[in-house]
């Protein structure tokens, strides 16, 4: 059963930055392509950043280049979105979710999400 939790999301300041960590149980996570994806309210999910299972290539949306970067920990079967800058249109539930960095496509978040609230 895939679990996957999402954590370390709160309110900051326009400017400010967060770093949100994933921990992910039931899969080999060092097989997955994994991603970010983020909801804002009244809004469908917006994908923000995919890197493959090695760690070694990595995508992002316009949005994101230049102000997030996601890693990845295998050893601790944790994702990352260190996210600086943050802009009030930044703010919503963060999820993170597998990943084909070939086709692109993403599955639906299986986990809670971590709130992030960008606001002065």
């Amino acid at each position: 059963q895939v679990q996957l939790v999402e954590s370390g999301g709160g309110l900051v300041q326009p400017g400010g930055s967060l770093r949100l960590s994933c921990v992910a149980s039931g899969f080999t996570f060092s097989d997955a392509d994994m991603s970010w994806v983020r909801q804002a309210p009244g809004k469908g999910l917006e994908w923000i950043a995919g890197i493959t299972s090695t760690g070694l290539s990595r995508r992002y949306s316009d949005f994101a280049r230049g102000r997030f970067t996601i890693s990845r920990d295998n050893a601790k079967n944790t994702l990352y979105l260190q996210m600086n800058g943050l802009k009030p249109e930044d703010s919503g539930v963060y999820y993170c979710a597998r990943y084909s960095y070939y086709t692109g496509s993403t599955d639906a978040p299986a986990g809670q999400g971590t709130q992030v609230t960008v606001s002065s």
